[in-house]
């Protein structure tokens, strides 16, 4: 089985997201052999009842207060395909977790208690979610067990929710209804919901659809770290990271971007394993090249002839923020997408929308937290990455403030970057002995064209 998909499960805290991963789990056989008598023989000897959202919350804190603090990766199988189900905090003062979560997912399902109604954090989710570039979602409404399983109140949320997801651009494939408690409509359908016609959960995560990213859009590869070895006459330069989209070939003529060095994979490095004539998107590779040439961890290895992403100091993006402090105009932040790290301040808010109430305003000059905005950023250097309507690996993108995740984004358009005539500093000096090199050295050469030749490269090459 070699399809794999990535879905996150998220909404407000108690709506029962753990229960229905560990159900799922359970239901499908997943469970490794005793597990379950395990968790129940541990609840009879605490004397407490039984939950199947036990199998998941391993952290202490999380069993003793009952909520999901961090992000957990669950895998299992369907007859269909492989899957790792992240399990994403649903309480206000872990959206931080859950972005981290839900920015590796391809799909998601989203849950609202059929009791307690749509919360403000369903709406705070479902903001993040369109945020982060996710087009596949499903609304499950749980514990109808607690409302007799009424049609009437599955249709008042489905109807809520769905004009609410449709001012944010998310249009639902599905509203299940379901109890995660019981079992129902989560591998097979049940008596209790006889009105219900549609998929169980299973059969709805089965029909979602794999991103075609994975190997048929643009070769994108951010470098995390550049390493020699020595022994044994080893002097190989190996450029490492994760493939974020598209393939790379033996052969293939590659560029580094921002700073435009051009080389050819010699060989593709996997750790432990024989070298291999391609790789694909999530792999872990080494990249050794024909020509060797100096490169630096942040940079983002792009195929020469395919489309290149964007190279710029301006952008237009999307952001939600979650601060301690408001997101201030003209401030220094350190912007991070991919292993890039650069300072960048916001030249422009343009609009700021409040995620529980829809209410907007314009013509501010700060960003509060729990706030959507859209803004306009300038980062000190040019940096590269792709818009969320091309490859959203290399769109999304974090602000740190003081030391703190504050902030999370995605980048809707690029702006062209403005051009300086001023000389690079150390350009003159830097000329002038390279001019007495090739009269010293090369006495016959008129050294004036020649420089007149690569002046332009030298002057991009001080730049950077």
């Amino acid at each position: 089985m070699n399809e794999r998909m990535n879905i996150v499960v998220v909404g407000h805290v108690d709506h029962g997201k753990s229960t229905l991963i560990g159900r799922l789990l359970a239901d499908t056989g997943s469970l490794p052999i005793g597990k379950l008598d395990q968790i129940k023989r541990t609840c009879e000897i605490n004397s407490k009842p039984f939950e199947y959202a036990f199998l998941l919350d391993a952290l202490i804190d999380e069993q003793a207060q009952g909520i999901t603090i961090d992000t957990a990766r669950i895998f299992f199988k369907s007859q269909k395909r492989e899957y790792i189900i992240i399990d994403a905090p649903g309480h206000i003062e872990f959206l931080k977790n859950m972005i981290s979560g839900a920015a590796r997912a391809e799909a998601a399902i989203l849950l609202i208690d059929a009791a307690e109604g749509i919360a403000e954090n369903s709406k705070r989710h479902a903001f993040m979610l369109s945020m982060l570039g996710i087009k596949q979602v499903a609304i499950v409404v749980n514990k109808m067990d607690l409302v007799y399983y009424s049609q009437e109140i599955y249709h008042k949320i489905k109807d809520e929710y769905t004009s609410f997801l449709k001012n944010i651009s998310i249009a639902p494939i599905d509203f299940i209804p379901v109890s995660s408690k019981n079992g129902i409509n989560i591998t097979e359908h049940s008596k209790e919901i006889t009105w219900y016609r549609g998929k169980t959960v299973i059969e709805m995560m089965d029909s979602f659809e794999k991103q075609k990213e994975a190997e048929e859009n643009n070769f994108r590869m951010f470098v995390q770290g550049v390493y020699k070895f020595t022994a044994n006459g080893d002097n190989r330069r190996i450029f490492a990271g994760s493939v974020n989209s598209g393939k790379i070939n033996l052969g293939d003529e590659i560029i580094f971007l921002p700073s435009g060095k051009i080389s050819a994979v010699k060989t593709i490095e996997v750790f432990n394993k024989p070298a291999q004539v391609s790789a694909s998107c999530g792999e872990a590779i080494g990249l050794t090249l024909t020509t060797q040439v100096y490169a630096t961890p942040s940079e983002l290895i792009c195929k020469v002839d395919e489309k290149c992403p964007y190279t710029t100091d301006r952008f237009r993006a999307n952001i939600f923020w979650m601060g301690k402090k408001a997101l201030i105009k003209e401030k220094k932040y350190k912007l991070k997408i991919g292993t890039n790290k650069v300072d960048v301040v916001v030249n422009k808010i343009e609009s700021v929308l409040d995620a529980s109430i829809l209410e907007k305003s314009e013509k501010r000059n700060e960003v509060r937290r729990n706030e959507v905005a859209q803004c306009v950023f300038q980062t000190v250097k040019p940096i590269s990455f792709d818009t969320i309507d091309e490859i959203t690996s290399t769109s999304r993108f974090v602000i740190v403030d003081e030391y703190d995740i504050a902030g999370g984004g995605i980048i809707t358009h690029a702006f062209e970057q403005e051009k300086s005539n001023e000389i690079p500093p150390g350009y003159h000096s830097f000329e002038i002995e390279l001019k007495n090199l090739i009269n010293k050295h090369f006495p016959h050469v008129n050294a004036k064209p020649l420089m007149e030749a690569i002046s332009p490269f030298l002057s991009k090459e001080l730049e950077l």
